[in-house]
């Protein structure tokens, strides 16, 4: 029994040292205490003392411990593991990593994600949002816009360009806004809640572009020339990285320049004949600087002595001849500028590289980690922005369309797609709110950009789709009522561009987060093929002997975890959201576990089992879009009447992940899966998806004037101006909320129950029976014409369908 009890002891002992992470010399003196106890009562020979210490010194002895066991190591990953390309390594490098390394080691830090600012506004951007964000959306007419001028009326582009719309990213010594990450998030959810068009035209030259990449890595020529012209609006700026040939794998562009001497401006200089080709480039039509990606080549070594000197970027005045742009693309009938540009030998001056020729050949280092940036705001802004007025707009309608004598949003068939809008609009925002934090804090969060991307465009698509199926009719025939209908549209744009979302699940996400989120991977890859072959021994013997210790910790944290369904972990709070915590604990080891075991089977053939790699990417986006909605929750001071948008939330992610968690095991390679379910499900999947009960709750939320609801749809454009319905249908909203204690008045005074239709006529009657004052009766009749603003759709001459395009043409040249 002794023995019993001595075995039992060193087991805890060993697994409790793994669980807390403790380093390697703490372990060998805690398991040589036990050692000792265990000699003196006897339990244990002298024999076990030697097996001990033939184990413990070795892995203690630095010196010893690289030169026998990590040396040889060291030869077998060499062999495994393949020298990365520049490129590749340029790609893992760029931008940093933030909160997803923490979710991605296993053992997350919550005082950490609580303790990151709160993201606020300042007085200037709050005024912007107020001002010229507010009337820019009052004057814009969306269906002028997508049916009869196929742009943006030339008085908004006008404002945009007078107002700085442009320029949110260029510092003021330039003559820019220089706004946060955080502001520029809430113009374009603002702006994307009404026009899509608007949205792109506003966010692309705030994302990847001419001006982000001039700030970072112009020459100082360069922005005093090109920065205050873009602030002012005097140039429009686009950047052509994507080719027929060359779409999701942007490194493969085929677009070339050779440099050269050639004439310009009357002189001879060294400069770059560039051919290229683009497609799907948004401004481009309108685009008087062009940014342009290529690969450069030097074969007359002008240069230096590389010939292929790799991807470079360029600005390029589009008045240069040669210089091709003006036609369109036609993205799914939503009219902002998008279309080709090409060029065949255009000869430029070495001095039009982003950087000057000392920046040859960087470009690729220069995409990736402004890409992070602009990918990280713009898509995912636009997509919340979406949702958000979509929220609010579908509330509205569910409570104003009646249907079997009820508000249809009072159907269960209903609230089930309701909820999922509700929901995602406050997950969404959330998920925007902390992405744009980190951006404002200073990191350039690559891995996190691709998780916002991915999953926000994802949701948003699936949200439009639910709310077309409620409002049925009302979302499909388009029209000046139509609020809905473009944005369904246009919603499989953003699933293709910046990243197309197959590639960025199955590739992307994971592939660059296994290896900048891991503590250790980096770090042995590196020292590996370290010139220095000292300093690569004693780096790999660290990283190589850290990862050990954290792959033991991980299987001992699922382990328990598993076993005790996490709850005697960490949370920062014990509340309602405890569980929350506790659970991501647990699948944060998961993953931190299963990540290194999948490396460990399939080594380098991890990039090539996508379907692996695209699951454990599920894994940490998850985890991410959770705790950015606990955060969101933080933030707002834990508002109680939010709880239910927040346990749907959360409750969504987490099953979505436990979902992808168990397909991974039902496919783990070599059979591991089996094994590693019995360790990680021990009793079976523990989380289901939200309940009907939720559901209820959050549909009831989006259709009840409250805190929370004015929460969910915060910062949006919902002024009832000539050309937003959603703002007209939002003050009906209220108008019939008010209407139906008059409307039961009148009811009781007739002695029937009345339809509730023709408010009109119902004001009428209650007034002929003298129970409604003036102002009653007016109520009922303006809710009877928002009423049937809101539920009838849009019908024409069929002349007025017909393209105008040609015609407004005839207009504008004629004037």
């Amino acid at each position: 029994m002794t023995t019993l009890l001595w075995i039992l002891a060193m087991i805890f002992t060993i697994g409790a040292f793994a669980y807390l992470r403790v380093s390697l010399l703490t372990a060998t003196m805690g398991a040589a205490i036990v050692m000792a106890i265990g000699t003196g009562t006897a339990v244990i020979s002298p024999l076990l003392w030697v097996a001990f210490l033939v184990i413990a010194l070795p892995l203690n002895l630095s010196s010893f411990r690289q030169n026998v066991i990590t040396r040889p190591l060291l030869k077998m990953y060499r062999g495994i593991m393949p020298e990365m390309s520049t490129t590749e390594k340029e790609a893992i490098e760029a931008g940093t990593t933030w909160w997803e390394a923490d979710l991605f080691a296993g053992k997350p830090d919550w005082s950490k994600l609580h303790n990151y600012p709160k993201a606020t506004l300042s007085a200037e951007e709050q005024a912007f949002l107020d001002g010229p964000v507010e009337e820019v959306c009052k004057m814009l007419n969306q269906h002028q816009v997508s049916h009869e001028i196929a742009d943006l009326p030339e008085e908004i582009w006008q404002y945009l360009k007078d107002h700085g719309f442009f320029a949110m990213i260029i510092k003021k010594k330039y003559g820019g806004l220089e706004y946060s990450a955080y502001a520029q998030s809430r113009v374009l959810q603002k702006l994307a809640g009404l026009s899509s068009e608007l949205a792109s035209t506003v966010g692309v030259p705030n994302s990847l572009g001419p001006g982000e990449l001039l700030q970072h890595y112009g020459t100082t020529a360069q922005q005093d020339h090109y920065l205050p012209r873009l602030a002012k609006g005097l140039e429009v700026p686009c950047f052509a990285l994507t080719s027929p040939e060359a779409g999701s794998d942007a490194g493969a562009i085929p677009d070339f320049g050779i440099v050269c001497k050639g004439q310009w401006e009357g002189e001879e200089v060294l400069g770059m004949k560039l051919t290229w080709n683009k497609r799907y480039i948004t401004l481009a039509p309108v685009a008087t600087v062009l940014g342009l990606a290529f690969k450069l080549r030097d074969p007359d070594q002008l240069l230096g002595k590389q010939e292929e000197l790799g991807i470079t970027c360029a600005l390029i005045p589009t008045d240069i001849e040669g210089v091709e742009t003006g036609r369109r693309h036609f993205p799914l009938n939503c009219m902002f500028q998008n279309g080709p540009t090409r060029g065949n030998e255009v000869f430029v001056p070495l001095s039009f590289i982003i950087g000057g020729p000392e920046m040859a050949g960087q470009g690729w280092r220069m995409l990736v980690e402004c890409l992070s940036v602009g990918r990280g705001i713009t898509l995912p802004s636009n997509s919340a922005g979406g949702i958000k007025t979509a929220a609010l707009a579908t509330g509205a309608y569910a409570r104003i369309r009646r249907q079997f004598k009820l508000p249809i949003g009072k159907l269960e068939g209903i609230e089930e797609p309701m909820a999922r809008i509700g929901g995602n609009a406050y997950l969404m925002d959330a998920v925007t709110t902390l992405t744009t934090t980190g951006i404002d804090l200073g990191e350039k969060p690559s891995v996190i950009s691709a998780i916002v991307k991915y999953h926000l465009t994802d949701r948003m698509q699936g949200c439009v789709i639910d709310a077309m199926d409620i409002h049925g009719g009302k979302g499909v025939c388009l029209g000046p009522g139509n609020y809905l209908g473009r944005g369904y549209q246009a919603a499989p744009i953003a699933i293709t561009v910046e990243g197309a979302n197959i590639l960025t699940r199955s590739m992307i996400i994971y592939g660059q987060g296994a290896i900048r989120c891991h503590p250790y991977v980096l770090a042995e890859m590196e020292s590996a093929f370290d010139t220095d072959a000292n300093k690569g021994l004693r780096d790999f013997d660290a990283a190589i002997f850290g990862h050990i210790g954290f792959t033991t910790s991980n299987l001992v944290r699922s382990f328990w975890l598993g076993l005790t369904s996490s709850r005697f972990s960490n949370a920062p709070y014990s509340d309602k959201t405890k569980r929350y915590y506790q659970q991501m604990n647990r699948f944060s080891a998961n993953l931190a576990l299963l990540s290194d075991l999948a490396m460990a089977t399939l080594g380098g053939n991890l990039k090539r089992k996508e379907r692996i790699s695209a699951r454990l990417g599920d894994l940490l986006s998850q985890l991410y879009l959770a705790s950015a909605t606990l955060k969101r929750y933080e933030d707002e001071g834990r508002q109680s009447e939010d709880l239910p948008l927040v346990q749907w939330a959360v409750e969504d992610s987490l099953h979505k992940l436990q979902t992808s968690l168990d397909d991974l095991l039902d496919n783990f390679p070599m059979g591991l899966g089996l094994p590693l379910r019995a360790i990680i499900f021990p009793f079976g999947r523990p989380l289901k998806r939200p309940t009907d009960v939720l559901d209820h709750k959050v549909a009831k939320i989006m259709q009840t004037p409250c805190a929370s609801r004015e929460r969910m749809g915060k910062g949006q454009f919902w002024t009832a101006s000539e050309h937003n319905p959603v703002g007209i249908q939002e003050q009906t909203f209220k108008d019939i909320l008010a209407s139906e204690p008059i409307y039961d008045k009148v009811c009781k005074a007739a002695g029937k129950r009345l339809p509730f239709m023709w408010l009109d006529k119902i004001a009428a009657e209650g007034k002929a029976l003298g129970v409604l004052s003036e102002d009653e009766v007016a109520l009922l009749e303006r809710a009877e014409i928002g009423r049937m603003k809101s539920i009838n759709v849009d019908d024409f001459d069929p002349e007025e369908l017909k393209a105008r395009v040609l015609e407004f043409a005839k207009q504008e040249q004629a004037a």
